[in-house]
């Protein structure tokens, strides 16, 4: 997305070279730690033992909390879709409150819009390009289905028939501005730089615990970093919709096509 650094880069390489950064820092501040080992008393040492639990609690408390931000937008997602395929099969029932010579036009136009809302739903938002091009057939066959409405309402402007279609249709428009508004929100990037950085700090200060001691734990150490990059990967997967592992289902939108 225009204005960020990692989004439209891959989650691999970014969660890779994370797991890269929090060992080298382990190391190299492990050798720092070793170094002034001889020089650190025990009450310095207790005081470094305690910074360090303080800081993987900031941890925990950091990555909890964006966890939780990505699988609320997440579900989010998930809910705009579900929402969009009601508004749509229900504007599809009430074509047959319109006028004869237009309910089985305006009927195959929305079959149509339902084609363009699914085939674009598989796009990656960094496609611009695709995406730009689907969504003004969209916008074509939305205003299609809006003249149709109107010239209808000409015909029959009765609430209960035209009335209850326009109402309807009207959900659908707010349904895909809703849609699209929420494929725009993700975690703010400072915030995982910010998760980042502590991450980093974090390996550092266990690696200068570790030398202090003389003892490199690198096994737990690995272990634990590989977790944290885990956790790390499925935040990111889940913040981007259409493009990581974990993606939204379509399944409204395919049963309600199908269901035709």
């Amino acid at each position: 997305m225009n204005g960020e650094i990692m989004y439209n880069q891959n989650s691999i390489l970014i969660v890779g070279l994370l797991f890269a950064a929090i060992l080298l820092a382990y190391e190299v501040c492990f050798r720092i730690g070793r170094r002034f080992q001889r020089k650190t008393d025990n009450e310095v040492k207790a005081q470094t033992n305690t910074i360090q639990a303080g800081i993987l609690g900031l941890l925990a408390l950091l990555l909890g909390f964006t966890f939780n931000m990505a699988l609320q937008r997440f579900d989010n997602r998930s809910y705009a879709v579900i929402q969009e395929a009601n508004a749509i099969g229900t504007s599809l029932l009430r074509t047959k409150l319109l006028p004869e010579q237009y309910n089985s036009i305006t009927y195959d136009l929305l079959q149509k819009y339902i084609d363009l809302r699914i085939e674009i739903s598989s796009i990656d938002l960094t496609k611009e390009s695709e995406r730009k091009s689907i969504n003004q057939k969209t916008d074509f066959i939305q205003t299609q289905i809006w003249d149709s409405a109107i010239k209808a309402a000409e015909i029959d402007p009765r609430p209960v028939t035209t009335g209850y279609f326009i109402t309807s249709l009207n959900d659908v428009i707010d349904a895909r501005g809703e849609r699209n508004a929420v494929l725009q929100r993700h975690v703010p990037e400072v915030i995982l730089f910010l998760l980042f950085i502590v991450f980093i700090i974090g390996g550092a200060l266990m690696g200068y615990t570790s030398g202090l001691g003389l003892k490199r734990a690198y096994i737990s150490t690995v272990m634990f970093t590989f977790l944290i990059v885990l956790v790390v990967f499925i935040i990111i997967d889940l913040d981007r919709p259409k493009r990581g592992l974990i993606k939204i289902k379509q399944d409204s939108l395919i049963e309600l096509k199908s269901n035709q």
